[in-house]
């Protein structure tokens, strides 16, 4: 007798069940994590204006349209309704197709700067992440995402962006 019983067969199922429960809640989370981190490659559009900016006048474009930029309302994707410059903050609004736990909320990328040095390269720092040290963060952090759904180089405790310039 090499069977299985049916007993046997559904404490099996009993077992899956449980391990299935227990790693049930953390994956809507993920995906609505996985939806910000695809959706702020879009704010790459606007970054290599900013930081060309910041190289050659030693100041931050106030607006879309002092970066060269079409209006925020235009540059959008699957999961983000805008791309608004302000002050050289980059504001990245989520919306279109995005979760509705982010729908209308907002990621922050601010340059961050060595004032005096604009030879240096600005390193971007994600929502509510600290500048990398002797660097200022200029432009004002807009972040409202809540904090279990922010990449870790956008927390504050973690380490600030320096992805693209």
């Amino acid at each position: 007798m090499y069977g299985f019983s049916l007993l046997e067969l559904m404490i099996v199922i009993a077992i899956i069940a449980i391990l299935s429960l227990i790693a049930l809640p953390g994956v809507p989370d993920k995906f609505v994590r996985d939806q910000i981190v695809e959706a702020v490659k879009l704010a790459d559009v606007a970054k290599a204006p900013v930081a060309l900016a910041w190289a050659m006048t030693a100041t931050l474009p106030v607006d879309n349209a002092a970066a060269g930029l079409p209006a925020a309302n235009l540059i959008v994707n699957n999961y983000i309704s805008s791309v608004a410059i302000e002050s050289g903050a980059i504001q990245v609004t989520f919306g279109n197709h995005a979760n509705a736990n982010i729908r209308g909320k907002v990621l922050t990328f601010r340059p961050g700067v060595v004032d005096g040095a604009p030879i240096v390269p600005v390193a971007w720092v994600c929502g509510n992440a600290e500048p990398p040290a002797n660097m200022t963060a200029k432009g004002l952090n807009k972040t409202n995402l809540a904090l279990k759904y922010l990449p870790i180089n956008c927390r504050s405790s973690g380490a600030a962006s320096t992805a693209g310039t």
